[in-house]
């Protein structure tokens, strides 16, 4: 019996590493949900149990920010937003700068998976008009969605778990990681001017290049109006989840878009994935695994490197997951620490996060090639530089 436990858990975290197990069907979602019910099929949790292990503040939360976020990209906000900052960019530079600064802003205050995956289209086309090599821009979106969602607790699904197990407020926490998230995404701008001469160019070659899009005025002022009281009420500090769900029912109150179409694109994947990592910690938590981390959680320099070898191993969410179990309660540092470390390492590889993979696919399917050690190139100096920057600063 405690071999079979083993067996499981430990195909279950490779499965979710890999975002697959060889030979089988299954992305992350179903393999966390099968783990967690062989763990109970196994005795190690009874149903009661599983049940409680599930963290439903953060489910509600990250729910209410996709419905939220599919409210925006529907009305056309997120291509409105692209296509106003790029008109101030009349180079090559200049679309970098302002390509890495806005996306990471975006990512900040929606979750940055969803940037990716609204605005690698957009960036992909503006650089085939204009003739510009889309590399160097596209991994400028990923890694400014891995940096910019550091800033805020509703950035990316582990700040959000991190805020619900920590208690840190939206306005402290943001207080806390947002000068980290703008430093690195400079750091970021001057590796790629590093590495791609071509985008070095200050001239102003560059035409004022529309995107084609389309704005649905009464959904964007409706959506801005609610998102805008979303923001104010995690300032002034009501609780998350509560606040998130209110903005949320207030979103389907409409006349003018079905509510299947927003419901279809809430990432029921993500969702159930989080219920199944959570009933698969807890049982990695009562068979006493975690005892194995105890010892390298000590120091902050410690914290920072597990949670980056762990966040690459086994994904940024699942490290979380495992890692909270061992930090103190009170200790708000080493809650910031987590939250940095966890994301902040999504851009050492290819399979970091999703947002990489996003833009990977997508430039696959116009022909373009993205490579693991391409990726590498730009994404092991990134990590070390922000990771440093993270240690120094928290």
């Amino acid at each position: 019996m405690i071999v079979l436990r083993a067996i499981v858990i430990g195909l279950t975290y490779i499965g979710l590493g890999l975002g697959y197990l060889p030979g089988l069907r299954m992305n992350r979602a179903s393999i966390a949900l099968v783990g967690a019910s062989l763990l109970i099929a196994l005795g190690v949790l009874d149903l009661k149990e599983a049940w409680q292990a599930i963290d439903y503040k953060t489910l509600i939360f990250l729910f209410g920010m996709m419905v939220i976020s599919t409210n925006l990209a529907y009305s056309g906000f997120f291509q409105l937003t692209l296509d106003t900052v790029i008109r101030f960019a009349r180079s090559p530079l200049g679309l970098l700068i302002v390509l890495t600064f806005g996306s990471g802003i975006l990512s900040a205050f929606f979750l940055n998976d969803t940037i990716a995956l609204i605005l690698t289209p957009l960036t992909l086309s503006l650089a085939q008009t204009l003739k510009l090599n889309p590399i160097p821009y596209l991994l400028a979106l990923a890694g400014a969605t891995n940096l910019g969602s550091v800033a805020t607790l509703s950035g990316n699904p582990q700040n959000i778990l991190i805020g619900s197990f920590s208690g840190i407020s939206y306005l402290d926490f943001a207080k806390s990681l947002t000068p980290l998230a703008l430093v690195s995404l400079l750091i970021q701008v001057g590796l790629l001017w590093w590495l791609y001469p071509e985008v070095r160019s200050t001239k102003s070659c560059l035409s004022a290049t529309s995107i084609r899009y389309r704005v649905y005025k009464p959904l964007l002022t409706k959506s801005l109006l609610i998102t805008g009281g979303l923001l104010i009420a995690f300032l002034i500090g009501i609780p998350l989840a509560q606040s998130t769900i209110v903005a949320a029912g207030l979103m389907f109150i409409t006349r003018r878009i079905k509510p299947q179409r927003i419901l279809n694109k809430v990432d029921w994947d993500l969702l159930v994935m989080f219920s199944g990592l959570f009933i698969v910690t807890a049982g990695v938590e009562k068979l006493g695994i975690l005892n194995l981390f105890s010892g390298f959680v000590h120091t902050p320099l410690s914290i920072l490197g597990v949670t980056a070898l762990l966040s690459n191993l086994v994904s940024n969410v699942p490290a979380v997951l495992l890692l909270q179990h061992l930090i103190p309660h009170p200790d708000t540092k080493t809650w910031l620490l987590l939250a940095a470390g966890s994301t902040l390492a999504g851009n050492l590889t290819l399979l970091g996060s999703v947002a990489n993979l996003i833009v990977a696919e997508a430039v696959a399917k116009l022909g373009y090639q993205l490579s693991f050690w391409e990726h590498l190139r730009f994404g092991l100096p990134l990590t070390a530089l922000t990771l440093i920057l993270a240690y120094w600063w928290i």
